[in-house]
């Protein structure tokens, strides 16, 4: 293949990749709200693009749990149910203790100087925190943490997990279940305990810590949906 042809492969993956984290985040930010149908044609229309690439974004959206596409209806929005939701973060628990066995990358000095930026931008959320200001926040943590593993199927496992159980979140904070000041006190305690880890680069403590308060925020999060 010429490189032509690879520009043009590398060209509609960026698109494909693009459209889909543009449509998850729609998701996870509740502009899409559980249970909402998703238009096909308008959607289409709006990126500019065939049904053909859009339901093989919306394929790889429902095979991560966040649409399901129902007969004679279209494709819905998903949510879960509280059985779910533990699943769910019972098993993103026991992948955070893999962070440091498998394949883990040591923190240079770079990743510990956006690590403080995102440490910045926390403490300013103190002064005026927002539902959205939290979740835009609370991804770019995880994001962040993703980067300290080079392995691939536990990025892509995690992240998927993680998106699926970001929005419980947000719709707590929206209907005002959750102190969101409290909770973003506590927020700032985790990253400011994983920066001083991670100035240390013990890989293992990060993990530690990181699993220690998922643990607590799924404990806080039952305790408020029961």
């Amino acid at each position: 293949m010429d490189d032509t042809g690879k520009d043009m492969r590398r060209s509609a993956r960026d698109r494909f990749e693009t459209l889909h984290r543009t449509l998850r985040d729609r998701i996870c930010a509740l502009d899409y709200k559980p249970g909402e149908r998703l238009s096909e044609e308008a959607l289409a229309e709006e990126f500019g693009i065939s049904r053909t690439p859009l339901r093989r974004v919306l394929g790889r959206l429902e095979a991560e749990g966040l649409l399901r596409s129902v007969h004679g209806v279209g494709t819905i929005v998903t949510d879960l149910d509280a059985a779910e939701m533990g699943q769910v973060f019972r098993l993103r628990l026991a992948l955070t203790d893999l962070f440091a066995t498998l394949d883990p990358v040591a923190p240079d000095t770079d990743f510990v100087a956006r690590f403080r930026r995102l440490r910045d931008k926390v403490r300013t959320l103190n002064d005026a925190p927002t539902p959205e200001g939290f979740t835009r926040l609370n991804r770019e943590l995880f994001l962040a943490m993703l980067d300290l593993t080079a392995n691939a199927p536990l990025r892509d496992i995690a992240e998927q997990l993680y998106f699926r159980t970001t929005r419980i979140w947000l719709q707590s904070l929206f209907a005002s279940n959750i102190d969101l000041e409290t909770e973003t006190r506590i927020f700032t305690r985790e990253v400011e305990d994983l920066l001083a880890a991670l100035e240390l680069g013990n890989v293992t403590a990060i993990a530690a810590l990181r699993r220690a308060h998922l643990a607590m925020s799924f404990e806080r999060l039952s305790r408020l949906l029961v």
